[in-house]
Order: C-alpha cells, then sequence, then structure tokens
C-alpha cells in the first residue's frame, strides 16, 4: 500500500539572512522598471531566460511572461502538487490557466477537529468552491483536487488517545470519507506531521495508516507532506533595491544584498527560471515528484518549466 506521494518541494518565496552595519543607507528615488503585461508567444526556454547570469530588471522585465500557446502542455512528468490558498486569489486563477501542468491540486480550505471521543469535526467547509473545482477539472482531465486537511487544536493527548484506540480511528476515517464524497474531493493533503515533530511517531504511524487503507478503500487519495515555511515578497523587492544577482553554485539559487538605513544588511537567496529548473532536473533524476506551496506566489513565468 502506497501512503505517501513522493514529492520534492517547492517554496516559491525568499530566503531572508539579516546582518548589521554600522553606517545608515539613505534611499534614493528611482525610476520605475517596465514590466511586460502582455503574453509571450515563446516559452522562456526559448528565450534564454533559463540562466546564472540574469539582472534584477529582467526578472521585472519578464515576469507576467508566459506563453500562453503552451499553457496546457506539460515538460515535466512527474508528479506535480500545487497548494492554493484562500488569502491568495491569483493562485486559483493559476489553477485554471495552468491546470494540465499539474496531476494534484491542493486548496488550503479545512481543519480537522477532536470534539471530544469518537466525535470529530471537518470545518472550513464554506470555503470548498464547487464551481472552481468544475472550471478546474473542466480544463485539465485527470486532474485530482485533495484539499489540505489540516489536524488542528490537536493535543498531545488527543494524538495519544486517537492512535490508540481502534474505535477512534474508526470515526475520524468515516469523517474524512463522508466530507470527501459530499464535497466531491478526490481526497487529502494531510497535515500532522510538524504538529507532534518526534513525538509519538510510531503511534502516529499508526493512526496514517489506518487513515490511509481507510481513503484508499473508499478510492481516495491520502497524501502526507511536512510544508515549507515561506517568506513573500519577489517583484517588489527587486523594484526597490535593484540588486545585483550572483549565483550561489554549491545552493544551486540565485543570492543578492540589499541594505535598509536602519535594518542593516539582508542577503536574500531569490528563486529564478534557472533555481527552478535545477530543481526540476533533481526530481527527474530522483525519479519523484514535486509540490509546490503555493500557486500565486511565485512567479508566472515559472509554469513555462513544468
Amino acid at each position: 500500500m502506497k501512503l505517501l506521494l513522493s514529492v520534492l518541494g517547492l517554496a516559491l518565496a525568499c530566503h531572508l539572512v539579516h546582518a548589521t552595519l554600522s553606517k545608515s543607507d539613505a534611499k534614493k528615488e528611482k525610476k520605475s522598471l517596465l514590466e511586460k503585461t502582455q503574453h509571450a508567444d515563446r516559452p522562456v526556454q526559448e528565450r534564454a531566460l533559463v540562466r546564472t547570469d540574469i539582472r534584477a530588471e529582467d526578472v521585472v522585465l519578464e515576469h507576467r511572461s508566459y506563453c500562453s500557446a503552451q499553457a496546457r502542455e506539460r515538460h515535466f512528468d512527474g508528479a506535480v502538487l500545487g497548494y492554493v490558498t484562500p488569502w491568495n486569489s491569483h493562485g486559483y486563477d493559476i489553477a485554471k490557466t495552468f491546470g494540465n501542468k499539474f496531476t494534484h491540486v491542493s486548496p488550503v480550505w479545512l481543519q480537522l477537529k477532536r470534539r471530544g471521543r469518537e466525535m470529530f469535526e471537518v470545518t472550513g467547509l464554506h470555503d470548498v468552491d464547487q464551481g472552481w473545482m468544475r472550471a478546474v477539472r473542466k480544463n485539465a482531465k485527470g486532474l485530482r483536487i485533495v484539499p489540505r486537511l489540516l489536524f488542528e487544536d490537536w493535543t498531545f493527548d488527543d494524538f495519544k488517545s486517537v492512535s490508540d484506540s481502534e474505535d477512534e480511528v474508526e470515526e475520524l476515517t468515516k469523517t474524512m470519507v463522508q466530507v470527501a464524497k459530499t464535497q466531491h474531493l478526490d481526497g487529502f493533503v494531510v497535515e500532522v506531521w510538524s504538529q507532534l515533530l518526534s513525538q509519538k511517531q510510531a503511534g502516529l504511524v499508526h493512526m496514517l495508516t489506518h487513515i490511509a487503507e481507510a481513503l484508499h478503500q473508499a478510492r481516495l487519495l491520502a497524501i502526507l507532506v511536512i510544508p515549507p515555511s515561506v517568506t513573500p515578497g519577489y517583484i517588489q523587492m527587486l523594484k526597490e533595491h535593484r540588486p545585483q544577482l550572483t549565483w550561489d553554485s554549491q545552493a544551486a539559487e540565485h543570492v543578492f544584498e540589499y541594505k535598509k538605513s536602519r535594518g542593516g544588511r539582508h542577503v536574500v537567496f531569490y528563486p529564478t527560471l534557472k533555481s527552478v529548473q535545477v530543481r526540476l532536473d533533481l526530481a527527474r533524476e530522483l525519479g519523484v515528484g514535486i509540490s509546490i506551496w503555493e500557486l500565486g506566489q511565485g512567479l508566472d513565468y515559472f509554469y513555462d518549466l513544468l
């Protein structure tokens, strides 16, 4: 039985490292950088944009200019799971536009709560958008919609009680299957591992195995992932600071530095077409899929690579 979907996570966000300077840096007024608003007739691979020697101005100029003619074509053969969050409406549009490039989409909608012994409730159902799901499925045949299910407000004792009781686990899985069926879902992305860290892992594995078995028996998917931490703010950083991007071959990412008058010096590892391509190549080499947190947070022309 297969419990886990093997994924290589692509957290489409910037990673910052902070340092302190003794001198302040006065802000200078700068002209606005140009941004293309029209789609491109060729993908980024054919426009020589996937390279290590890039400029901030070029990223700002091209980041919205994906190839609409190939928006439905796949370049990565492995599984691709993309998260969509209610607080980022652009992600909903990305899923509809590039749906064929994904095998699974996971809206961050649902929470699983324990209300007492053998009593469970799935909340967040008001966020479930049936119209959007129909539109995504219409544009991408075979795409599976598997909302994230967060084990919310569970204590260590809650996990222990459920994992030690077959009756508790049975009621838990019944609740999950019922919600999936009534809401026309294809399964769940279960987020639970990071809440317990290293505690009671044996019992947690036992519980998750039962959940997976019950979902699979109902012809539903069970996906277990550990989400990364992220920091948004891609293009605005480049517009404001216009830094010089350099390629860090060890991290396989672009990096730049900028200064603030009161915040000291900041070092940013910045995701680019090249860094995303390197990770896609690694996923191919390892024979695994990828997960993306989150759709709409990165740059639109990234999707030319998928």
